[in-house]
């Protein structure tokens, strides 16, 4: 199976039911959008948030200077290893839910910031 990628920027129309839609399209599972594009990416609501999750994010550093991590439902705190990380890459890191991620995420992207987002699908 090929990789779901989307080769631009684009705004998230909508969440929930286990996805999101945007550029008129729907992706079921979650998301990286980085400037190269948006991915569709291995991760669940719960799984750890480790370096090796973010390798994607960390390759394409160059290009960002805020990461908005989409944690789920809940917020969850980002651990001290990934913060470290990014830091060591110029990235500041916000965790929060889903949903405000979403919504930051598309407030940065028209003000045309260094923005990058995680999203785990709610």
């Amino acid at each position: 199976m090929r990789e779901a990628h989307f080769p631009g920027r684009a705004p998230i129309d909508a969440y929930g039911n286990g996805g999101f839609r945007f550029a008129d399209m729907s992706h079921r599972g979650s998301l990286l959008l980085l400037p190269s594009g948006i991915y569709g990416w291995e991760m669940a609501e719960g799984d750890p948030l480790a370096v090796d999750a973010f390798r994607r994010v960390l390759d394409e550093a160059a290009g960002i200077e805020v990461l908005l991590v989409g944690t789920g439902k809940d917020l969850r705190p980002i651990p001290a290893d990934l913060k470290a990380a990014l830091r060591e890459r110029g990235i500041a890191s916000d965790p929060m839910g889903t949903g405000a991620a979403v919504r930051t995420y598309n407030i940065m992207l028209a003000e045309q910031r260094a923005v990058a987002a995680a999203l785990i699908a709610v």
